[in-house]
């Protein structure tokens, strides 16, 4: 299970797959973009990255943040562009996609759906068993999405 919190600048991802009855992670990271790079050619890096990542691991599904819509517009619109991208190399690789609002996530992974970044990093890292909490926060997100769409779907949780 990918999951993907989706960003221009960053890109967090997760790759989590279950040993037994526990969950390990694969890999996570971020694909990064410059600032001052044209937005559709940051873009297309995210694509060719995230294209290269489901061509490497093949996972059988995708969790990706649906967008929350806050205070800043500009930003917004470019997370949902990024969205766009996530959604588009998912299909090109039949990857299958599942969208959950990040309440559900945090409830998913700490019990509540309020939680702080601080406390999904930190259950994040407990419940996969981690040395440190994953870092940063688009990473330990990304973790969340996979560990939410695996308990929620595959082990009927939440």
């Amino acid at each position: 299970m990918l999951g993907i919190d989706p960003g221009a600048e960053r890109l967090g991802y997760g790759l989590v797959r279950e040993k037994g009855s526990s969950l390990q992670a694969v890999t996570y990271g971020c694909f990064t973009t410059p600032r001052d790079q044209p937005l559709s050619l940051r873009l297309l890096s995210l694509y060719r990255s995230l294209l290269a990542l489901l061509q490497e691991h093949s996972p059988a599904a995708l969790a990706v943040e649906e967008l929350f819509w806050g205070r800043n517009v500009r930003t917004a619109m470019m997370v949902g562009q990024s969205r766009g991208v996530v959604l588009l190399a998912a299909a090109e690789s039949g990857c299958p996609v599942f969208s959950y609002p990040p309440q559900v996530v945090k409830q998913a992974v700490t019990g509540q759906g309020c939680a702080a970044k601080r406390q999904v990093q930190y259950m994040v890292q407990k419940l996969l068993s981690l040395p440190v909490p994953p870092s940063p926060d688009d990473s330990a997100d990304a973790l969340a999405l996979a560990i939410c769409h695996l308990t929620r779907a595959v082990r009927g949780w939440c």
